[in-house]
């Protein structure tokens, strides 16, 4: 049998179908579980220590470090789908590691890291954790991640199945992300030839972003 998540995923979804089960959620159910795997000594939960990984840190004017508790097994990031599902489910608990872990990877790791196929249920779970946890600063990199996603194959089909609840959050998402373009980075710098410049710049730099986020609002069907 084939080892690949895609083609575990597409065996399930119409085992599923044939199954004709009762609801969604369960329908739901039956798919996410067709990425766990039976537990190795390797994959025991053993000790914890804190770790240094804050990426928001270095980007305020006075930055604090700050200790976030992850498992050990994170100190080497995940580089394959498999290794991905794996930490995702059972290694991180709590929904601010998981969004510290996708702004780690970047939209280019993840892009890369889903190129054959984003396993049922995670564009869900992944506009959720960045809805409850985006915050200014990140706008940029929350925008890459969105946008390596919306290039994965079958994403259509995992926009289709978005429960209400993921919805609601892929709608908050968007909305927190247009907010936080009136940051204040598109102020004049200087004056003459320079601070003409720079807000030319600057003002071309923000008709892009607003041009790439609404091609997202438009690819995750956000009205």
């Amino acid at each position: 049998m084939s080892g690949d998540p895609g083609a575990t995923a597409g065996r399930t979804i119409l085992r599923a179908l044939h199954q004709r089960v009762p609801s969604y959620e369960d329908f739901r159910n039956i798919v996410l579980a067709s990425h766990l795997k039976p537990l190795d000594k390797k994959d025991k939960m053993g000790e914890r220590r804190n770790v240094l990984w804050n990426p928001c840190a270095a980007r305020g004017k006075a930055p604090q470090a700050s200790d976030v508790e992850i498992p050990q097994e994170l100190d080497q990031l995940p580089r394959t789908s498999a290794e991905f599902y794996r930490d995702w489910r059972r290694c991180l608990k709590s929904g601010k590691d998981k969004y510290q872990l996708l702004l780690k990877l970047g939209g280019e790791a993840l892009g890369r890291i889903f190129q054959a196929d984003l396993g049922f249920g995670l564009l869900g779970e992944f506009l959720v954790v960045l809805a409850e946890n985006v915050c200014r600063e990140d706008r940029d990199a929350v925008l890459q991640i969105l946008r390596s996603l919306s290039g994965t194959k079958r994403f259509g089909l995992n926009v289709d199945l978005l429960s209400e609840p993921e919805r609601e959050s892929s709608r908050g998402l968007f909305g927190k992300l247009q907010r936080a373009s009136g940051d204040g980075r598109t102020f004049p710098v200087g004056c003459g030839t320079d601070g003409e410049t720079h807000l030319t710049n600057t003002s071309l730099q923000k008709e892009t972003e607003e041009r790439m986020l609404m091609e997202l609002m438009k690819s995750y069907r956000v009205n």
